[in-house]
């Protein structure tokens, strides 16, 4: 009885409780690490099937495509969409940074001590370019998505001349793999009650106390883009009201990336949305785990913000000018981080050379970006992954509306 009870309500809802409970036994027993066991199972499980999930869909997706200059225009479209919208994340990143600056103590911070960061473009592109031409096997074992799409494309096109058994086999796979998918997904109560537990239970409320001012600042500019920037986009390219468009994005994959803290993990997720959503799987396919890699608003807000915090604290006069260009180099850096070990932290450096501050500040606010990334790296996260979602509708419904169909949000 109970179980049917639970069944019968809605994803979102389960979701919603498990939050509640989690937050409460995190603060309740936190000694108890056992509680935080199914957060770590099913983020695991989520990383497992993702790689997996989209080899198979674009191979098969690609295979059986049928071609057309519509897909290819939508494609064109949503890169296009990813990459100014990554561009105006930085330059928000700029305006709240300008209108309220932080300053930090950068003495006695040593947790970036022992990493390394990227010294310039050139080796992250090179970085994106080994990424590219991996061992296949590899690049699913790593859940290297750059390397996973070509692959997956070199491999579609190949099986484009092959024989009808072939495609359906390929086809009844993905559907297979899907399946699992949604499995792994009925299961997101219990992951996010143990994601919860865990992370109440580790940071609880120091982490507001110590760097709130910063913390204050990454969220009200994530919250600006994802409520205000965004939807700004999407309304000028739809001429519709966006906000049922985002507020769904928002609830049903930037909450699920928020805890889970995983563009990866949050993949399947992503593709299970578009389906609910009405987009053609040939698109969708691709473009998702395409976003995972160059749609990046989160990552270029927090380049941004961190390299003019470290310029505040160093003591160097930013202009204007100088921080929009920080802002391009941000958006064209973020494109990379999946690229580098460390993410979007371990680009901050970067940043920093514009204004030319050494190496030694720049780690120390990286460190100081490791200490608050329970929240940042959650914030991050769950932006890149809704705008996956919205940017990948956004390039389709630009057609349903042109052909007069009504959209289903």
């Amino acid at each position: 009885m109970l179980i049917k009870k639970w069944n019968s309500m809605s994803l979102i809802l389960r979701i919603c409780i498990g939050l509640v409970i989690g937050a409460a036994l995190g603060l309740l027993l936190p000694g108890q690490t056992w509680i935080g066991v199914p957060g770590t199972l099913f983020v695991g499980a989520l990383k497992a099937i993702a790689p997996v999930l989209v080899f198979v869909l674009v191979a098969s997706s690609l295979a059986s495509a049928k071609g057309g200059t519509d897909t290819a225009a939508r494609f064109r479209r949503v890169i296009f969409l990813y990459l100014f919208s990554t561009l105006c994340a930085a330059v928000v990143a700029v305006i709240v940074n300008f209108a309220h600056p932080v300053v930090l103590s950068v003495e006695g911070i040593d947790d970036a001590a022992n990493l390394t960061a990227p010294d310039s473009m050139t080796e992250i592109i090179m970085n994106l370019l080994s990424s590219v031409i991996a061992n296949p096997v590899d690049a699913l074992a790593d859940a290297n998505y750059i390397g996973i799409l070509f692959w997956a494309v070199i491999l579609g096109v190949a099986l484009k001349a092959s024989g009808i058994t072939t495609k359906e086999t390929l086809s009844d796979l993905a559907d297979a793999v899907s399946k699992v998918v949604r499995w792994v997904i009925a299961c997101a109560p219990f992951g996010i009650l143990g994601l919860v537990f865990s992370a109440v239970s580790s940071s609880g409320l120091e982490i507001f106390t110590t760097y709130g001012e910063l913390v204050l600042v990454l969220v009200v500019t994530m919250l600006l883009v994802a409520l205000v920037v965004n939807p700004l986009i999407v309304g000028v390219a739809l001429r519709r009201n966006p906000y049922p468009l985002i507020f769904r994005c928002i609830r049903q994959s930037g909450v699920t990336a928020f805890f889970t803290r995983s563009s990866a993990a949050n993949i399947p997720v992503n593709m299970e949305l578009c389906k609910e959503l009405g987009l053609d799987e040939n698109m969708y396919s691709v473009s998702i785990p395409l976003g995972a890699t160059i749609n990046m608003d989160g990552a270029a807000a927090v380049i941004t913000t961190f390299a003019l915090t470290a310029a505040y604290s160093a003591g160097v006069h930013v202009t204007f000018p100088m921080a929009i260009l920080l802002s391009v180099v941000a958006t064209f850096s973020a494109c990379g981080t999946s690229g580098v070990a460390g993410g979007s932290l371990l680009l901050v450096p970067l940043g920093c050379s514009l204004f030319g501050i050494n190496d030694d500040i720049a780690m120390h606010i990286v460190g100081i970006g490791f200490i608050i990334s329970v929240i940042q790296d959650s914030l991050e996260t769950a932006l890149n992954s809704s705008g996956d979602v919205i940017f990948t509708a956004t390039a389709e419904y630009m057609d349903w509306i042109k052909d007069g169909k009504e959209l289903p949000v």
